[in-house]
């Protein structure tokens, strides 16, 4: 089944509030009292709805063990990520589960893996169907006002969270210097405000922990922050792209474009790859490459599948079919190439990231920044004149004449012709 994008904000604010209601009952028996279990103040948890949000956008083809498994993976995946960015921004801990067996730095563990496998199964398989239903039974208008109003309202509150919590000691320090009677008023209602949530997600979430800053000096793109990441996934996609070229030739005996991209040798799912792996494997870079090589496969396999079935979704062209390759699994990813990207993790924390890094860093600080944002600027642009081109590539087979300014541009610069020399395997679907 395939959701439109008002069904999947639905999906999304409904999947929030049951897990804030699950988040709440649990909390509840284990402290006797109630306890607002959000990371804001509204009751939303939105790491239940992008959980949700991303397995009914990847998993709606699969059944049986492999959707059971994929819920394990993408739910895992994510609760270990906001476990991490929970720590990066807050800087404290608010689970735990160091005392569990087969845990990994206490953000996930085995038991907790399987009980989101199994809630993922009954959410994509019955869950998500009877929530569209009750959706489609609004009218039109009414379903798109609801939508919208509890959107704004989470995003609003997740702001406000956000820099009551993070920005308060230096804004309303700033605040209480000034003369304006106002501001200080201001000031004393935001630290009355801050210190409500703050003392909300203490009292919420009972492992929490305090931890200490990691400081970092000096030396541009230092550590694994912002501008690291940013060209590592420039790199990245250059490096895939030259990779799967060099592979197609010696495999197929064919020089073909492998480029995402319509402008240079980029491959973006490659980038992408490269960009989150560092920033969710960075910690553990030094780790046994056993590890590694396990961790790479079945993030590899499971993000590879995604964007798969994103690709077709939006485009609706399918960019890579391994139907001819054993052990496959819906022609979108198969054993083989899983196992690829798991010594991919290897290789990559291994060699080519110290190496990378280092270069990176020796760039000066002002010229380092200025580079980044225009290869960021670059990118933007080079990824809008692909969609640009893909979706008129897709409207030329159906026949769609040229009307509107951006069409007759696109038939003009990206013909037929040069649109299957940058996409040469590029499927087009109904």
């Amino acid at each position: 089944m395939q959701y439109t994008g008002y069904e999947l904000l639905w999906l999304f604010l409904a999947y929030s509030f049951l897990g804030w209601i699950l988040e709440t009952v649990t909390a509840a028996v284990k402290q006797k009292k109630f306890v607002n279990r959000g990371m804001i103040n509204s009751p939303f948890c939105i790491i239940y709805g992008t959980a949700a949000v991303l397995m009914g956008i990847g998993l709606h083809e699969v059944t049986g063990i492999w959707l059971f498994l994929g819920s394990v993976i993408y739910a895992t995946s994510l609760e270990w990520i906001a476990g991490h960015l929970i720590e990066k921004y807050y800087h404290e801990r608010w689970w735990d589960y160091s005392n569990s067996r087969w845990n990994l730095d206490g953000y996930i563990c085995l038991p907790m893996s399987l009980l989101w496998g199994v809630l993922g199964f009954l959410c994509v398989k019955w869950g998500n169907l009877l929530l569209v239903k009750s959706y489609d039974i609004l009218p039109d208008i009414l379903r798109k006002a609801l939508v919208w109003f509890l959107l704004i309202v989470l995003i609003i509150d997740a702001m406000a969270s956000y820099i009551l919590i993070t920005g308060k000691s230096g804004r309303l320090d700033r605040w209480e210097a000034a003369d304006n009677q106002f501001a200080n008023v201001a000031a004393r209602l935001g630290k009355v405000i801050s210190g409500q949530v703050e003392k909300r997600i203490h009292g919420a979430y009972q492992a929490i922990e305090q931890l200490e800053l990691e400081e970092v000096f000096g030396t541009f793109a230092e550590g694994c922050g912002f501008y690291k990441v940013v060209l590592l996934f420039f790199v990245g996609a250059f490096l895939g792209d030259i990779t799967e070229t060099i592979f197609c030739r010696v495999t197929a005996g064919v020089w073909m474009s492998r480029s995402s991209v319509v402008w240079g040798p980029f491959s973006i799912v490659w980038g992408l790859a490269i960009a989150l792996v560092t920033a969710m494997l960075y910690k553990y870079r030094n780790r046994s490459d056993r590890f590694l090589f396990l961790t790479g496969t079945f993030l590899g396999g499971a993000y590879e599948y995604f964007c798969s079935v994103f690709t077709e979704m939006v485009f609706g062209t399918v960019f890579w079919d391994y139907s001819e390759i054993p052990f496959n699994l819906g022609g979108r990813i198969n054993l083989l190439y899983c196992f690829f990207w798991g010594l991919a993790a290897v290789v990559w924390f291994k060699c080519c990231y110290p190496f990378i890094s280092n270069w990176i860093e020796k760039l000066p600080v002002i010229f380092g920044k200025v580079f980044t944002w225009v290869l960021i600027v670059f990118m933007c642009c080079n990824i809008a004149v692909s969609c640009m081109a893909l979706l008129r590539y897709g409207q030329r087979q159906e026949g769609i004449a040229a009307e509107s300014g951006w069409q007759v541009w696109t038939d003009e610069h990206f013909e037929d012709a040069r649109m299957e020399r940058i996409y040469p395997n590029a499927i087009m679907i109904e």
